[in-house]
């Protein structure tokens, strides 16, 4: 499709356009000009916003689809329809379908059927054998059929010295090991953050040790053996001080945050609201304090919405039978512009490109059309017409929002909310 975006503001801090407002001619998902004013003179179809801003197409790190096994949560087509209005133009798929992504076939059948959408799909291959942690996936095989990086979803791996092989056999092949970081023994049954909340409650509490002493075991296993460690969704204060302490010693580790991590703590739960029971679980005031510094001084180098559909009859129900996960696509970015700057939230859900080595196209002549379009003003409130995903599990139904996603081109596809 070519088209001209009219009246766009850059926000890439990269870009010599930085912070303009130009028109971008695209030809065959190409941008062949930038100017501040492009005349229309070969009939190309115009794209006019109010306000509008466009920056690097933006990148999902951890999106759970369902797809195949639990279609009634999630299926592949809508999931990446959702991405493309929420501002996304590729999303890192996790492998907990059924059955788990753990081989080349299964690698290969994810990305059939994410053949020809605007938001392209990178599949995540889990780490072990049916995401059990006993014994290594083909970590080669599924690295060969197009797997961007190796991780158990939601699941610690007990085994360090299983953790210790991967990180030195995934170094033949330049490969990413992701290690969610949680101690089983400490966690227990717990089910929410343990502290003053959980005990009012009497809900059996998580606390931010369990996550901790696997994070610090983990560095320290990456000290020993090199390569690449990605730890997903940290959430607590301690946490990103160990992280930091480990960038400092030039470790080549690298870590998210889910958006709920950062807007909601865990008085959230006082109304027994399983929208709220996620993992790792949302914690107090001074840990999200902590979150968003870790994003400003970039200890923390990517944002994700840790997306994972969960159908009612999972959901709704007693707290302690209920299961983790919220929906997050279509509030990510409103939500991050009531705490952080467009700038930063820009770079934050960009940057998940260059983390899992994929290919990173600046809105510049010459270079591949791969773009998000978004105005940052106006004050609203998310509630279910928002949500457009199958699943409504959505932990931020209420919550204020700022800003709105207009939608992405990408893949030679333009895709409007």
């Amino acid at each position: 499709m070519n088209l001209i975006l009219k009246a766009a503001r850059i926000i890439d801090t990269k870009n010599p356009w930085h912070n303009k407002i130009v028109d971008i001619k695209i030809s065959n998902g190409i941008i062949e000009k930038i100017a501040s004013n492009i005349e229309n003179t070969e009939g190309f179809e115009e794209i006019k916003r109010d306000n509008l801003h466009v920056s690097q197409g933006w990148f999902d790190t951890s999106v759970s689809l369902g797809e195949p096994g639990f279609e009634d949560r999630e299926t592949i087509t809508n999931g990446l329809q959702v991405a493309a209005k929420s501002g996304f133009t590729a999303i890192a798929l996790q492998p907990n379908s059924f059955p788990i992504l753990d081989n080349q076939s299964q690698i290969n059948f994810v990305k059939q059927k994410a053949n020809g959408f605007a938001t392209e799909l990178f599949p995540l291959g889990a780490l072990t054998q049916k995401s059990e942690g006993n014994d290594l996936a083909e970590l080669f095989d599924m690295k060969n059929a197009g797997a961007i990086a190796f991780g158990d979803y939601n699941k610690s791996l007990d085994n360090a010295n299983l953790l210790k092989i991967s990180l030195q056999y995934t170094q033949d092949f330049d490969g990413l090991v992701i290690a969610f970081s949680q101690d089983n023994t400490i966690k227990g049954k717990g089910m929410v953050h343990e502290g003053i909340v959980s005990t009012m409650l009497g809900l059996k509490g998580i606390p931010s040790l369990a996550e901790e002493l696997i994070i610090a075991r983990n560095l320290f296993i990456l000290e020993y053996t090199g390569g690449k460690l990605h730890i997903p969704t940290i959430s607590s204060a301690k946490s990103v001080a160990l992280i930091k302490e480990a960038k400092a010693k030039g470790l080549q580790v690298t870590c998210s945050v889910a958006v709920h991590n950062l807007i909601l703590t865990d008085k959230e739960i006082e109304g027994f609201d399983t929208r709220y029971k996620v993992l790792p679980p949302l914690r107090t005031e001074e840990d999200k304090k902590a979150l968003i510094t870790g994003i400003l001084d970039n200890t923390i180098d990517c944002i994700t919405s840790d997306h994972n559909p969960i159908d009612i009859e999972n959901k709704k129900m007693e707290f302690d039978k209920a299961k983790y996960g919220t929906i997050g696509l279509e509030s990510v970015f409103g939500t991050l512009q009531t705490i952080l700057p467009t700038e930063i939230i820009v770079e934050k859900l960009v940057s998940g490109r260059t983390i899992f080595d994929q290919e990173t196209a600046s809105i510049i002549e010459g270079q591949k059309a791969n773009i998000t379009l978004f105005n940052p003003e106006g004050e609203s409130t998310f509630t279910e017409g928002n949500i457009l995903s199958k699943s409504k599990n959505s932990a931020f139904l209420g919550t204020k929002t700022k800003g709105k996603v207009y939608g992405i081109y990408n893949q030679k596809k333009i895709v409007l909310a």
